[in-house]
């Protein structure tokens, strides 16, 4: 239900937006001359969208792409159409005329590819992983296509001692266990100070393994399984290299095979203590119900800790002191960063990431910026002459 708010959300954002943008007069210091900056349609968008919240990443695409007047083809994971293409319906049901929104179905290798490397198709935006966000990078270099990639992240969760506690312990399983860890920002680094380490990861645990895993029919279920088995067994595979590693598995880890779960793709809640950056769980991204704990006791290693990766989407800082809020979330290097608080959004605010989380943003002004090229147009209003080649006395010289 939530989902279906946030999608109204963006569409009446953008159609609050439409209209309000007349672009900008420049004062040229000239009397004869009028300067305008506009915006214009960058032209033809290939808009990719994954498989995790499928109807919302598409109207973070979708909106601003018509908003700025642009046409455009769009391609829902193979893996979850559906929403996409009664999304594509309710636009010509609302009078969008036909040609302007397309959609196209299959997988990247087939679609995907082409979009990204097609001559027609002037920008192409992504969601999805980092390697794919690369090759579409590769492919729109060769003909200069514009490119706005939102790739994932592996965010950081910062809580201090200082901060509450109860509220930090109960957004800390939301951050990372919400939708079973397929968030792009989810909040999968818990990084809490040594002081207050064993107590609060003791206390995450205790909950973590009452959080109760369920299909779609189940009315006690609390979050469910993984998009197949292939990503459920990609997860545990990470898990147990982590565990290789030193991590200590403190709860989940396992591939359950109850009758209930065992014909599922799910996966328990899981919390890794004693993590170190290097480990590859917490360094790339699962997109499962992981949690890594790692420990810091000054406010300098906290920072240098939740920097210390290549991605750089989301994170969130948990402490009482207003100060420390403010240094420590404008030092980190993240797109998003929550004080006492973890995952809202609101489509006004932009949205995307530092480093390879991506290039580009989606939401907010900027998110339509990504869909409209800048003009500049120089009007003389009293034309004459310019006298910079004036005629030559002595003729034509050959």
């Amino acid at each position: 239900e939530y989902d279906i708010d946030d999608v109204i959300a963006c569409f009446r954002y953008y159609g609050s937006v439409a209209g309000t943008d007349a672009g900008r007069v420049i004062d040229t210091g000239r009397p004869g001359a009028i300067s305008r900056v506009v915006h214009a349609p960058v032209g033809v968008c290939g808009l990719i969208t994954p498989w995790n919240y499928p109807l919302l990443q598409a109207s973070w695409k979708v909106a601003p792409a018509l908003l700025a007047g642009n046409t455009f083809v769009l391609k829902p994971s193979e893996l979850t159409p559906s929403t996409s293409i009664l999304l594509m319906d309710t636009l010509r049901e609302a009078g969008v005329p036909d040609g302007v929104a397309n959609l196209v179905t299959g997988t990247g290798p087939e679609v995907g590819a082409v979009l990204s490397s097609d001559p027609r198709v002037d920008l192409v935006s992504f969601t999805g992983g980092l390697e794919t966000g690369k090759r579409i990078m590769v492919a729109a270099a060769e003909t200069v296509k514009r490119v706005a990639l939102e790739l994932g992240g592996k965010n950081p969760n910062v809580v201090f001692a200082d901060a509450d506690r109860e509220a930090a312990i109960d957004n800390a399983l939301t951050a990372v266990f919400l939708n079973s860890g397929q968030v792009c920002s989810a909040g999968t680094r818990l990084i809490v100070e040594e002081s207050i380490h064993e107590e609060f990861v003791a206390e995450v645990v205790r909950r973590a393994r009452q959080i109760r895993l369920g299909g779609p029919f189940d009315q006690e279920a609390q979050t469910g399984p993984l998009i197949s088995t292939a990503h459920r067994d990609k997860v545990h595979a990470y898990v147990q290299a982590g565990v290789a590693e030193g991590a200590r598995l403190l709860c989940g880890g396992f591939i359950p095979d109850t009758p209930e779960l065992g014909r599922g793709s799910f996966y328990p809640p899981t919390v890794l203590d004693g993590c170190k950056t290097s480990m590859r769980v917490v360094q790339e991204e699962s997109f499962g119900p992981v949690m890594t704990v790692e420990t810091f006791t000054t406010e300098e290693e906290a920072v240098r800790l939740a920097n210390d990766t290549v991605y750089g989407l989301a994170g969130a800082v948990w402490t009482a002191d207003a100060s420390k809020a403010q240094r420590v979330s404008e030092a980190l290097r993240h797109g998003t960063v929550w004080i006492n608080d973890y995952h809202p959004y609101v489509p006004q605010a932009e949205w995307g990431g530092f480093g390879q989380s991506g290039n580009g943003r989606e939401l907010g002004l900027a998110g339509l910026a990504e869909y409209r090229e800048t003009k500049h147009i120089w009007q003389n209003i009293s034309p004459g002459p310019s006298h910079w080649f004036e005629p030559s006395q002595a003729g034509v010289q050959q």
